[in-house]
């Protein structure tokens, strides 16, 4: 068995049965390859390596060939490796994956012109309306060139999709590992919420005891980066308010920072809610809000005490404010028991569309066990942390 299969599906099934040729020119950042070939792998995918003869410059084949566990195609031959992959045949690859593109490639490619390897790819692709995916990296001069520029508008007239670099300084870089991949993800699978606009909110709230001292609660955002990804990779516009998390959201989500119940609270009130289809609420809350103690109480106390007053619910707000969107919550209790009861009576008192139950249990841990409620049935479901996100996405939809 060649090393390659022992990561594949290892974070995800998603691209399982899913086929990538991946063609690299002869950009520095093609030395990144092999890393985000791992990475399609780790997700399922069986990748397809083509080189420019520039690009095995930068790169040696073998480090693709031992990456992938396919020997790169360099020079087409009489087998016609571009139409076996991405011509008009019973069984093309899913997505052609150009990275990195170099400003050469793409004038060729807007051009129709093949005298490598990877343009001949392209081109057969192009003609046979396979999916294409550019990520260009070069010196920002010369992404600037205005005559750059317009070639890669006419690609992107003729369907051809295009992942924009990250401007640095002088240099328009290849993205990172995780946004290419997730962006590839997004191409080739089912895109159940394409034109939906899904506001998730998650994370803890942080209520200030003092100048210093905060109380807060052990969510560690989980939850919302799995849905938040999922959600993504489904086609959905995301827009993610986040508390103070230790899970990170990735960097090419719109994402508004929260701190306290109040933050959140004025985030409702001064956004339109209705501009979105979906709002799923697995945000930790606050239940019960300290009175703040100016400066910083000090330490030596024997004892100390809180006071504390129930927080305000969100739920009704958001829902008074959102009453065309499809609502979600979450409703996390110590037992089972506990939760039917609950869940039911926040499905019902703040007239919700679902209610995910889940219990402390689960709290940091990477796999969950759910119920999904609403208001004629009851779904059960124990998974891994992503499988649960994409079957409550699946389930609301």
């Amino acid at each position: 068995m060649h090393p390659a299969e022992e990561i594949r599906g290892v974070k995800s099934k998603i691209l399982i049965s899913k086929k990538i040729v991946l063609c690299v020119t002869g950009s520095i950042a093609a030395v990144e390859t092999i890393k985000l070939v791992r990475e399609l792998i780790r997700h399922g995918a069986e990748v397809i390596p083509v080189m420019t003869k520039s690009a095995t410059k930068i790169i040696h084949p073998d480090s693709l060939w031992f990456a992938t566990g396919k020997k790169p195609i360099i020079e087409l031959s009489g087998a016609a490796e571009h139409v076996s992959y991405c011509g008009r045949v019973k069984d093309p690859v899913d997505l052609l994956l150009i990275c990195p593109c170099t400003a050469n490639t793409i004038s060729k490619i807007a051009y129709g012109i093949d005298d490598t390897s990877v343009t001949t790819f392209a081109t057969t692709a192009i003609g046979s309306s396979l999916p294409i995916l550019i990520v260009p990296a070069m010196h920002l001069s010369m992404y600037d060139h205005k005559i750059i520029q317009k070639n890669i508008e006419i690609c992107k007239k003729a369907g051809i999709n295009f992942l924009e670099p990250n401007i640095e300084v002088n240099k328009a870089k290849m993205p990172s590992i995780d946004k290419i991949a997730s962006y590839t993800i997004r191409q080739i699978t089912k895109k159940e919420f394409i034109n939906k606009k899904i506001l998730i909110i998650g994370g803890p709230t942080t209520e200030n005891i003092d100048d210093v001292r905060i109380l807060t609660n052990k969510s560690s955002g989980k939850t919302t980066v799995t849905l938040t990804k999922q959600a993504f990779f489904m086609g959905a516009d995301i827009t993610v308010w986040y508390g103070y998390a230790s899970e990170k959201i990735p960097d090419y989500i719109d994402k508004v920072d929260f701190r306290t119940f109040i933050d959140l609270k004025k985030l409702v009130e001064k956004t339109n809610m209705n501009n979105f289809d979906y709002i799923i609420v697995c945000a930790a809350i606050a239940d019960y809000i300290p009175k703040i103690q100016k400066g910083k109480i000090k330490s030596g106390k024997k004892d100390l005490i809180i006071q504390l007053k129930p927080a305000e619910k969100l739920l009704p707000l958001i829902r008074k404010k959102a009453t065309k969107s499809v609502i979600v919550g979450f409703k996390l209790e110590r037992n089972k028991n506990d939760l039917m009861k609950k869940s039911k009576e926040l499905l019902k008192n703040y007239n919700l569309d679902y209610v995910i139950g889940n219990t402390i249990s689960g709290i940091s841990k990477d796999s969950n066990e759910i119920w999904i409620y609403n208001n004629s049935n009851m779904i059960h479901k124990k998974d891994n942390k992503n499988n649960l996100a994409k079957f409550i996405l699946q389930t609301i939809k």
